[in-house]
């Protein structure tokens, strides 16, 4: 899918081209989050988990400290940057070059990452909901803004989702909050439909089956199903065994317009970047 309006977003002053679609590998600093093997808690597992990401192709390390599963335990802003802190010293040392995200609602938290470690790109699964100050703190950074879609938080979004219509109700969020940021002066917004943030499972496959539909925003959309509950629940396994069904909706995501994968497996997202872009350019 080719659309007109601009791909790129300014990264720490260079220009990451979204024209071809990027994967952003996932590194989570937590104890609980629901995939084991994308967590580090070591310094050894952290270098080797971010080493690994890079090496397997992605553009994009985003790393998590508070966990976003349903029903995770609620942490404080001061233990989110406890477990950021070394992290990120690490990243730096170690990869100082490399495009890092972090996902985090809390703006105080944004701003230390930001201004203190080089961070790149804000990823927020609230969309501004869970903390009011977000969006003034972004536009004040001119960082990035990833901003997601959820129905209430993640200690009760999967209680009773509901909606009138999915995917306008979805449309309406992001409207009136990529108006908000721009009146605030922030160009560099990322939309994510926030599959399995307050959806029940036909609700996860009606929005992806009308993703090419975000087109209408003119801005880069990303898409993170890797190993979620909508694959593992349609089918029956668990998340060890979801790579397969992540990979098929990876591709069905491509093909509507996705510009960035969020993914615990890199290299097999890269792979299915290669080959869908290969199809495309024939």
């Amino acid at each position: 899918m080719s659309q007109s309006f601009s791909k790129y977003i300014n990264v720490n002053g260079r220009l990451l081209d979204l024209s071809y679609p990027q994967v952003m590998g996932i590194l989570n600093v937590t104890p609980d989050s629901f995939y084991a093997r994308c967590r580090a808690e070591t310094e050894i597992a952290i270098t080797n988990r971010a080493r690994q990401i890079l090496e397997e192709g992605a553009s994009i390390i985003d790393i998590g400290a508070y966990s976003s599963r349903p029903n995770a335990e609620h942490i404080s802003a001061e233990e989110e940057l406890n477990r950021l802190r070394p992290a990120l010293k690490i990243l730096n040392k170690n990869h100082p070059d490399a495009i890092i995200s972090v996902d985090t609602f809390r703006a105080d938290v944004a701003e230390v990452c930001v201004k203190e470690y080089g961070v790149a790109i804000i990823n927020d699964i609230a969309g501004g909901e869970m903390d009011k100050k977000m969006f003034d703190t972004v536009a004040n950074l001119q960082v990035p803004y990833i901003m997601m879609h959820m129905q209430g938080t993640p200690q009760d979004m999967q209680l009773t989702p509901h909606y009138n219509n999915i995917l306008k109700d979805t449309f309406l969020y992001f409207a009136e909050k990529v108006q908000k940021l721009r009146d605030n002066g922030l160009n560099d917004i990322i939309l994510d439909p926030g599959f399995g943030f307050g959806k029940t499972l036909d609700h996860n496959y009606e929005l992806l089956s009308h993703l090419e539909e975000f087109s209408i925003f003119e801005l880069p959309l990303l898409v993170g199903v890797s190993r979620k509950s909508m694959i593992t629940k349609l089918l029956g396994i668990t998340s060890d065994e979801a790579l397969n069904g992540t990979t098929i909706l990876n591709t069905i995501a491509l093909e509507k317009g996705a510009d960035i994968l969020r993914v615990h497996d890199v290299k097999e997202a890269v792979q299915v970047v290669k080959i869908v872009e290969k199809c495309r350019n024939k």
